[in-house]
């Protein structure tokens, strides 16, 4: 049998007493988001290429994928050379992790160099040249696209440029805010003006750009977004804590320890416990990527602590 030509209209029909497959995931029908790490050793050496951090068989989906709404990728570009990206994607994210160059898409070319922040819309070529040996962090929706069986035909947004100077003075701003010792984040959110409800980078993806300070702990908290976590800058001693579970004190039980190495990605799943921490003497950078623009829209997203809150403003946090 196939879509096109669908047989008896009852072949594919069944039925679940309620308790069954009331939550797949308990039951095993759907597996859960692994922990999974994308080194850094990776885009630091070999030819220009795509390298993907793909985890759909775990996720037993369509590939390439890193959760089921994301993908995320290295891109390595040598001096000289170009590298294509074609996807079937509403938003397009790239971080410039080193390097220098252009990415050119139709009649539309955008300059970058390390730092940056470059989101565009997917469904068309982009062509990635370098000046110096460069290297991108990528990350799109096209998973989502492919569950849902849809083509981009619409593209809710034109392509932006986060230039890393601004982005740099915007944080150190916020660093430097009285009020930051009692927030839990010392963090901005990059957003886009087209999208007032959910105040994210694009309609599908949330980006934060922030800080850990030298002795912080950032207490146990959990969301039901996953997190693409890329490094930045970091010395031996950050690390994260991820648990499934806590205790009544609010403290991770036999947590999974993640030690942080620049430029080296690695996944948060959703709804675990985490806790992140500096023990390093030097301040510390990350960038976490979600799909809570989606969530947000569907007011849907949640975030825990496992403490009460210390200030108002934290209810309006979304991190990680």
């Amino acid at each position: 049998m196939s879509l096109e030509n669908p047989g008896s209209l009852t072949d594919a029909i069944e039925f679940f007493e309620y308790t069954r497959a009331a939550n797949p995931l308990a039951k095993g029908a759907i597996k859960q988001i692994p922990y999974a790490e994308l080194p850094s050793a990776l885009h630091e050496s070999g030819a220009t290429r795509v390298i993907p951090f793909d985890l759909s068989e775990s996720l037993q989906c369509a590939a390439p994928a890193t959760s089921p709404n994301l993908s995320a990728s290295f891109l390595r570009v040598c001096a000289g050379d170009e590298l294509e990206t074609n996807v079937n994607a509403t938003s397009e994210l790239f971080y410039v992790m080193r390097g220098s160059g252009q990415t050119r898409r139709e009649d539309l070319t955008i300059k970058w160099q390390a730092g940056d922040f470059m989101v565009i819309p997917g469904g068309k070529k982009a062509t990635h040249c370098a000046e110096i040996d460069s290297a991108l962090y990528w990350i799109n929706d096209q998973p989502l696209l492919k569950y849902l069986g849809v083509k981009v035909d619409v593209e809710r947004f034109a392509p932006q440029l986060y230039p890393a100077a601004e982005c740099q003075r915007q944080l150190q701003m916020v660093i430097d805010d009285p009020a930051a010792a009692d927030r839990n984040r010392i963090s901005i959110l990059l957003a886009n003006k087209n999208f007032p409800q959910t105040l994210t980078v694009t309609h599908t993806l949330w980006a934060m750009f922030g800080a850990l300070p030298v002795d912080a702990v950032q207490a146990p908290h959990r969301h039901n977004s996953v997190a693409l976590d890329l490094i930045l800058d970091c010395q031996p001693g950050c690390f994260s804590l991820i648990s499934k579970d806590i205790d009544q004190s609010g403290q991770l039980i036999n947590p999974v320890r993640q030690d942080w190495k620049p430029f080296s990605a690695f996944v948060t799943p959703p709804y675990y416990w985490h806790s992140h921490h500096n023990e390093s003497g030097a301040p510390a950078h990350l960038i976490p990527i979600q799909d809570a623009g989606i969530q947000t829209y569907m007011r849907s997203l949640d975030i825990e602590f496992s403490h009460p809150l210390r200030s108002a403003n934290e209810a309006t946090l979304i991190a990680t």
